[in-house]
């Protein structure tokens, strides 16, 4: 199969999907009580369950790569540093900044990353991306906190600072990364019965999740300041991953652990730098912007990673 036409099929299923979703809500066959429903039901329930079961049931050894893990975090760190840093320079307003930052840094890891790290590399990708995801989700919350606040430079931005860490503390995703890693590494047994009940019950994940991603796009939702958007979403889909492959390279990560962490840090900006920007007086029309814009951009951008990675055999 030629190359071009192989990552095709890797990037357009997921993408049809969310057009899918799009078009059920256009159509009125759901509605926004539906998709605010079924972004709980896949948050707290079916993400939790599927990462849980995939995690628990693999070889931790023969998938955790710490190196991964550190590089990744690393380039996390950095990407906050520097566009925390160009928000600065720029004197964007207190409510932009943070926004800004969190958009170019914060991506949308459990929907879209674990969906394409899926159709790239199998179930075995899927392990790994949700080990690392299991790492990630602690760090990108405290770093998304900690974005949001420091423009204010008050503790009582919106929430104190007690209630994001029981949020990070209590988060569903990291809850069941940390169970299904624990698992694993003492390779305890997962009993027939649950076993096969949590095959069925976490086959709905990925195509609730994408479909609820499609169902709440809007283009209605690009508003505000689009340059300032269009720069975090360049900084999101293009710098970090760029910058992320580089340190991994740079730390001796290669094959599939390279690509993983190259799609992960690829991933568009997530849905919840929206709910955040409300929530702690943020720009939420800067947010809500790029996420839509990030989005829809992330098809072209993971065509041309995956073409690049393909390309050196990953």
């Amino acid at each position: 199969m030629p190359l071009f036409l192989e990552i095709l099929t890797i990037v357009l299923p997921v993408f049809l999907v969310i057009a899918l979703g799009y078009l059920l809500k256009r159509f009125a066959l759901i509605d926004a009580a539906f998709l605010f429903q079924t972004n709980r039901l896949v948050y707290y329930i079916c993400l939790p369950l599927l990462l849980f079961y995939k995690i628990g049931t693999a070889d931790f050894f023969a998938n955790f790569n710490g190196t991964l893990v550190i590089g990744s975090s690393l380039g996390l760190v950095l990407g906050f540093l520097g566009s925390y840093a160009y928000a600065a320079l720029r004197r964007y307003p207190p409510e932009a900044r943070g926004v800004f930052s969190q958009g170019a840094f914060r991506g949308n890891l459990a929907y879209m990353g674990l969906a394409i790290t899926m159709n790239a590399y199998g179930e075995a990708g899927f392990t790994r991306a949700g080990i690392l995801m299991g790492f990630l989700v602690p760090v990108l919350n405290v770093l998304a906190i900690l974005a949001l606040m420091m423009p204010h430079r008050q503790a009582d931005a919106g929430r104190g600072t007690g209630f994001w860490l029981q949020q990070i503390a209590l988060n569903p995703l990291i809850l069941a990364s940390f169970a299904g890693i624990i698992w694993s590494f003492f390779s305890l047994p997962m009993p027939v019965i649950l076993d096969r009940s949590l095959r069925i019950a976490t086959g709905m994940t990925l195509p609730l999740a994408l479909i609820a991603i499609g169902g709440s796009f809007s283009l209605e939702k690009l508003r505000g300041d689009l340059v300032r958007a269009a720069f975090a979403t360049g900084i999101k889909l293009f710098w970090l991953p760029l910058l992320t492959a580089l340190l991994l390279l740079q730390l001796g990560v290669s094959g599939i652990d390279l690509g993983i962490g190259v799609l992960m840090a690829g991933t568009p900006a997530a849905t919840a730098t929206y709910i955040m920007a409300h929530q702690m007086k943020g720009d939420a029309e800067l947010a809500g912007s790029i996420v839509m814009m990030s989005t829809l951009a992330s098809a072209v951008t993971y065509t041309l990673a995956l073409l690049l990675l393909r390309s050196q055999g990953i």
